[in-house]
């Protein structure tokens, strides 16, 4: 990576939202000089999924060493920043107000300008960073833990919310199903270890909303009741390891994955049809999983529709993304110190 010059300026990004606790240092031409990330996945691992509480209080434990730490990486002082941006939207409210308030602080102590980040229109501008060029307009799709999400991103400071989920994200079915299935968390990368020698058609498994060609939204919650009716027969209690044998649980896990995998596709493709772009980015920490990047690229190649999907380091939640702050900070898009969290999804 070439250095910086000396007239570069630089951005401390943080990102705690969820379960990740992350800082990064971007200079004003997208050079990621340093991204520090704190896993809590071991501290949520017995829980099978996020436990808000837990989440927000190994954010006050972890994000003061994880800045300090990104800050060294970079051989940048604190001084020498000259914007501070936070995800202050959607998320874990106790999560998202360990981030805010150190963001605040920061921006106060330093007389530092501070911006805002909606956390999923970071996920599209991750694709920005990998493509190293200009990607807007486009069509964003996110697929996350909390998010299944369609935009239509007219500018990097303008994103017209198309359809989401109406329930449970992708991200959180994965780690559900992968629970009934007694598979490891997080699920997505455990029931796509399973699918690897399962057959994606022993299962016809619901697509949610599927009769609603027109609408873009997504529902996963009557995939992962299926799901669990096919292991335990409706009215069964789930207790136990599941009464299944190792194709069963392959074959259960690559039928759902197919499942989830076509829902967010033929969506995806309705997208394009409606808005007539021409140029697709994905982010998100599902957007890692296999067999969505092949059917992508396989229905774009065929549409001839340019794609970009975000790296995987990219996908899961990190600060690097928070380089959208130089976008909103040119378009004067500014918070101040009345700035409050928004755990919800806000369409805009």
């Amino acid at each position: 990576m070439t250095l910086p010059g000396s007239d570069s300026k630089y951005l401390l990004a943080i990102e705690t939202t969820c379960d990740e606790t992350a800082a990064a240092v971007i200079s004003d031409d997208l050079q990621v000089l340093s991204s520090v990330v704190a896993s809590q996945e071991e501290l949520h691992r017995r829980y099978a999924g996020v436990v808000p509480e837990i989440a927000a209080r190994a954010h006050v434990e972890r994000l003061l060493p994880v800045i300090d730490e990104a800050l060294q990486r970079a051989a940048i002082e604190p001084a020498q920043l000259d914007l501070i941006a936070v995800a202050h939207t959607p998320g874990l409210a106790g999560s998202l107000l360990v981030g805010v308030s150190a963001a605040k602080a920061l921006a106060v102590a330093l007389d530092k300008p501070l911006v805002a980040l909606n956390h999923l229109h970071a996920h599209i501008y991750a694709c920005r960073l990998a493509a190293a060029k200009e990607i807007f307009p486009c069509l964003g799709l996110i697929v996350s833990g909390g998010h299944t999400s369609l935009y239509h991103c007219h500018s990097p400071t303008n994103f017209e919310s198309l359809g989401g989920t109406i329930d449970d994200a992708a991200g959180e079915a994965f780690d559900k199903v992968a629970t009934l299935l007694g598979l490891s968390y997080p699920g997505g990368p455990s029931i796509s270890k399973a699918a690897e020698s399962g057959n994606p058609k022993a299962y016809r498994f619901p697509r949610g909303l599927a009769n609603q060609k027109h609408r873009l939204n997504f529902s996963f919650s009557g995939l992962k009741t299926a799901v669990r009716y096919e292991i335990w027969g409706p009215g069964q209690p789930v207790a136990g390891p599941p009464p299944l044998s190792p194709q069963q649980v392959s074959d259960i896990a690559a039928s759902f994955q197919f499942a989830v995998v076509e829902s967010i596709v033929e969506k995806t493709l309705e997208a394009l049809k409606q808005t007539r772009l021409k140029r697709l980015c994905v982010g998100g920490g599902v957007a890692a999983n296999r067999l969505l990047r092949e059917r992508l690229q396989q229905e774009t190649a065929r549409l001839r529709v340019e794609l970009h999907i975000a790296p995987p380091a990219l996908c899961t939640d990190n600060a690097v993304m928070g380089a959208i702050a130089w976008e909103m900070f040119q378009a004067g898009q500014l918070a101040d110190l009345e700035l409050d969290v928004l755990p919800g999804l806000v369409r805009e």
